[in-house]
């Protein structure tokens, strides 16, 4: 299936220039990197991947977020904002991490890269909340930050950044656009890849750990039904269970997946209770010391022969 390529819309161009990217030196010889690269601190896996693949040889790339480590509750230490402000760019995703927000508006930096400024944000609908054991849900309406998971959302985030590092370090700007092609035709690529294999299947719902594929069922016609909302640790309240066991025989899901950098406690717990099937669907929040090897890629490629088998693909 031919997919047309987008091209980055005004508003993330605009966003870019709001940067103020376009007042940089035109060159990077005052680089923090110890060999004169341009320093790129990345607030987390998904922004480091785009990092190094746009920046190439060009970039050195730190990121805020260890392998292992659960970025949503990161607090920062004094030596990781001392690296921001030796920095010469940071790449983040405002919304997600309110210590590298905070952190990062308070910088020195010249350049500061929003990837949330970069495609357009939704709200995915109410998240529940349990408040003590007693039930009382409450609406918390926000816009969700997981837009990595979309392969044509990550691509016009990819897009920006190629365009703020070519603004930021023009002698290499010629590189960070023929880079930024590349992996954006790869991320269209992996969008027929899913659109294709998820076409058919018997059953077009799937339950996760935390609501953190909104963008990507919205993507390619799919369900989720998260245990908890967005925050990973939260806890389910027991009418949510009770939901969730009935929507499984009404449905037909086999399957409820957890993640990597998260406890499957209460997955586990579910799928015991229902009598299904548990199975890893990461949602790339950050490579675990296991994923040697791994890449953005290959955990989207595991996740789609996890979702082909839980749906029943045809």
């Amino acid at each position: 299936m031919n997919v047309r390529r987008p091209h980055i819309s005004g508003a993330a161009l605009a966003a870019v220039a709001v940067l103020g990217i376009g007042s940089l030196s035109a060159c990077s010889t005052d680089s923090a990197a110890a060999d004169g690269r341009f320093d790129v601190v990345a607030s987390f896996y998904p922004m480091q991947f785009l990092a190094e693949r746009i920046g190439g040889d060009h970039v050195h790339v730190t990121t805020l977020t260890e392998p292992g480590q659960e970025p949503h509750e990161l607090e920062l230490s004094l030596r990781q904002r001392a690296e921001l402000e030796e920095s010469d760019a940071a790449l983040y995703l405002s919304g997600l991490q309110p210590s590298v927000d905070e952190a990062i508006d308070q910088a020195g930096l010249k350049t500061k890269i929003d990837a949330a400024h970069l495609t357009r944000l939704e709200d995915h609908g109410d998240v529940e909340h349990d408040h003590g054991g007693e039930e009382h849900p409450e609406e918390e309406h926000s816009l969700d930050p997981h837009v990595w998971l979309d392969p044509v959302k990550y691509a016009e985030i990819a897009e920006g950044v190629g365009t703020a590092f070519a603004k930021a370090d023009p002698d290499h700007a010629a590189d960070y656009r023929k880079n930024t092609d590349a992996l954006v035709d790869r991320l269209h690529a992996l969008d027929t890849e899913f659109r294709d294999g998820l076409k058919n299947t018997k059953t077009k719902v799937f339950f996760t750990n935390h609501a953190s594929f909104g963008y990507f069922a919205e993507r390619y016609g799919l369900t989720q039904e998260a245990i908890s909302g967005v925050d990973p640790e939260s806890e389910p309240s027991p009418a949510r269970i009770r939901e969730l066991r009935e929507e499984a025989r009404a449905d037909g899901v086999t399957t409820v997946f957890y993640e990597t950098l998260v406890s499957g406690k209460t997955a586990k717990t579910l799928a015991d209770d229902a009598g299904l099937r548990t199975d890893v669907l990461d949602p790339l929040e950050g490579l675990t010391d296991r994923s040697k090897g791994d890449d953005y890629f290959a955990v989207m490629e595991a996740n789609l022969t996890a979702l082909k088998k839980a749906l029943g693909a045809r």
